[in-house]
């Protein structure tokens, strides 16, 4: 039998691939959906948007508004972590239709006697859902709908506001079409706003040349927290294989000494659910995640699902690894990059249960131990549907575990391992440098579907990425790219010392480090500090202290007549936090040009003051006009206003 309701619904938003995929939020923020919703001829249609949590029952209503042909509109709020659900119910509004029909006739002079019997008719169902006050004026309409001598009245009561309130808190859906369930999962706020640091913890020692510990870890803490990082984030920590030990940059040689790419994960001392003998004890690291907790730090570990080959996984599994006839395997490799160091898993392999079984357990051993945040090496060289599978295994029991994608690689496999699961993701960022090419990307990330799914994560620089924007640049440089990073998204992260220390002295035509601090130990002075940590440090303050900098897809570019100035609005979601921020993109020059407040945005009109506040130098400067002059030069390459009305 074909369905007799005439409801049509259709062009749903937001929903991924048919609502296979699940959309993102974090507590308290706003979904706003929006359909198309038809009938046939002239009728009155209502719309409404239903959802609830997973774990309730019930679910919650809220009407639809009509936008414009024929679309309809609507919001609702997410408050707890975990899976929302939420569809579309339309149908065809008889007592309103009656209504809009009756005043229509009224208008025209019409005498209406056998439409008030109509709406009596009507209104009787109506009366047993309405409070005590309701039905007292519902019963007086019907009395009079039904008396000619209450004509006058009657006509004046049927087109009321009064009554139209009534009829759509109280709707009679007859035939009511409904459209499919669309998940919703709703994270911690951290998925959308973190600030992360990145160091070795094998060079945390304060003797040069000496392995570090967790314990020297410990002194570095306070550091971490006062320039405003909250997650510290450690490269592997387990035992590294001996076999095939990576030298100094990157040799394929190493020598006595050498320490070997803490990827290079396995050894005669265990795997990954073990940590480097020299770095300390399974207590010594639960010390320091509990220590870093009390300061505000969340450390984060690296998960990378590969192994050297004297792991212990190699001799117990050797089903989860590809042999070739000859009796090898062959090594890992990301042209032109090769790491003999590390043999692939073999994911094919017809154990793959029991791979992916040890491979959860690795994630529960570590959140049982106090972890919650996780960065994934390579997530696009193992399946997706893995990941999916593992994300939503573990977010079932520990829904605030957290996942950043470390995957540099075709746009769509990005975006693949977010629909996922992944919380975050790293970015192109790294790469953009011009205006054009920023504002290209933002609006690719922010105006499209993938603003729903693909949280990014700006870092200017990686142990893996020494761009080559940075090699040997001026601390301008480095100023503009942290401001760019930190305020164009709400997760960014730096590896720490090198970049703080602008240390960027390049392998010749590649971008990649010198004397690499993956292949060896690294020796800082921890306590230097110059302008750069200091900026660092007050960016940091800024974004923690204006909400409009801890999300992403807030943001309007603004025109500045000058392409190597780039400004941009953001707001927080109720408005009261608006920031304009102007950054220069000339390293070595000064830069001027005029900026277009969005007046509209900011809901006021020219000639009307602002207060902008230089958030960096805190002088203040009035503006009356919609184009205002700015001028920037490489001390500090940017302000960061705040918009005071």
């Amino acid at each position: 039998m074909q369905n007799q309701s005439r409801i049509v619904i259709e062009n749903i938003a937001p929903q991924l691939n048919c609502g296979a995929v699940f959309i993102k939020r974090v507590i308290n923020e706003i979904v706003t959906v929006t359909a198309d919703v038809l009938v046939d001829g002239h009728d009155v249609i209502q719309a409404s948007l239903l959802y609830k949590h997973k774990s309730e029952k019930t679910w919650k209503e809220t009407r639809m508004h009509p936008t414009n042909n024929d679309g309809y509109t609507a919001s609702f709020q997410v408050t707890k972590q975990g899976f929302y659900e939420y569809k579309l119910q339309g149908w065809v509004d008889y007592p309103l239709n009656w209504q809009h029909g009756i005043g229509r006739k009224i208008d025209d002079y019409q005498h209406v006697k056998s439409e008030l019997l109509e709406g009596a008719e009507l209104l009787k169902p109506i009366v047993k859902k309405a409070t005590t006050e309701e039905k007292k004026y519902l019963n007086t309409l019907i009395a009079f709908f039904e008396d000619e001598t209450k004509y006058a009245e009657a006509i004046k009561e049927a087109v009321s506001n009064k009554l139209k309130e009534i009829l759509i808190k109280y709707p009679i859906k007859l035939l009511e079409q409904e459209s499919k369930s669309l998940p919703v999962y709703v994270d911690r706020l951290k998925a959308r706003f973190s600030t992360w640091y990145e160091f070795f913890p094998r060079s945390a020692s304060e003797t040069e040349g000496k392995h570090g510990t967790f314990k020297d870890c410990h002194r570095l803490l306070p550091r971490v927290a006062k320039m405003g990082f909250d997650t510290l984030y450690f490269p592997p920590i387990h035992p590294i294989g001996e076999v095939n030990r990576k030298g100094k940059n990157n040799t394929t040689v190493a020598e006595k000494n050498d320490v070997g790419s803490t990827w290079g994960i396995g050894s005669k001392h265990g795997g990954h659910k073990d940590i480097h003998p020299e770095l300390g004890s399974l207590e010594d690291f639960k010390e320091l995640i509990k220590d870093a907790k009390k300061q505000g730090i969340e450390i984060a570990m690296d998960y990378a699902l590969q192994a050297a080959p004297d792991h212990p996984w190699v001799k117990d599994h050797p089903d989860w690894f590809k042999w070739r006839p000859d009796g090898t395997v062959q090594y890992a490799e990301n042209p032109p990059k090769k790491y003999q160091d590390i043999l692939p898993i073999y994911w094919e392999t017809a154990d793959y249960k029991n791979l992916w079984q040890e491979c959860l357990d690795t994630l529960f051993y570590w959140i049982d131990c106090g972890i919650n945040v996780f960065r994934v090496d390579n997530p696009h060289t193992k399946p997706y549907y893995f990941w999916g599978w593992i994300i939503t295994e573990v977010k079932k029991k520990h829904p605030d575990v957290l996942f950043l994608a470390e995957a540099f690689t075709r746009p769509k496999i990005m975006q693949q391992l977010a629909k996922q699961g992944y919380t975050q993701s790293y970015t192109y960022f790294t790469w953009r440098e011009s205006k054009h090419e920023i504002i290209e990307y933002m609006n690719e990330l922010t105006k499209t579907d993938q603003k729903e799914y693909m949280r990014p994560n700006f870092w200017p620089n990686t142990p893996d990425i020494n761009p080559f924007h940075l090699q040997n640049a001026p601390e301008a440089k480095f100023l503009l790219r942290y401001a760019l990073a930190a305020t164009l998204s709400s997760n960014i992260g730096i590896y720490g010392p090198v970049f703080e220390q602008m240390i960027s002295q390049p392998i010749n035509g590649k971008e990649e480090y010198y004397m690499s601090e993956k292949f060896q130990l690294c020796h800082y002075d921890w306590n230097k500090e110059n302008r750069l940590t200091t900026i660092i440090s007050l960016i940091n303050s800024i974004r923690k202290n204006n909400e409009s900098f801890q999300q992403t897809n807030n943001i309007q570019f603004c025109e500045t007549g000058n392409d190597n100035l780039i400004a941009f609005y953001k707001w927080n979601q109720d408005k009261t936090n608006e920031t304009l921020t102007v950054i220069s993109l000339d390293a070595y020059h000064t830069q001027s040009g005029s900026v277009q407040v969005p007046l509209h945005q900011l809901n006021i009109h020219e000639g009307q003051k602002i207060e902008v506040q230089d958030l960096i130098t805190n002088n203040s400067y009035n503006w009356y006009n919609e184009w205002n002059y700015v001028e920037l030069n490489p001390f500090i390459p940017f302000h960061i206003f705040k918009i005071n009305k």
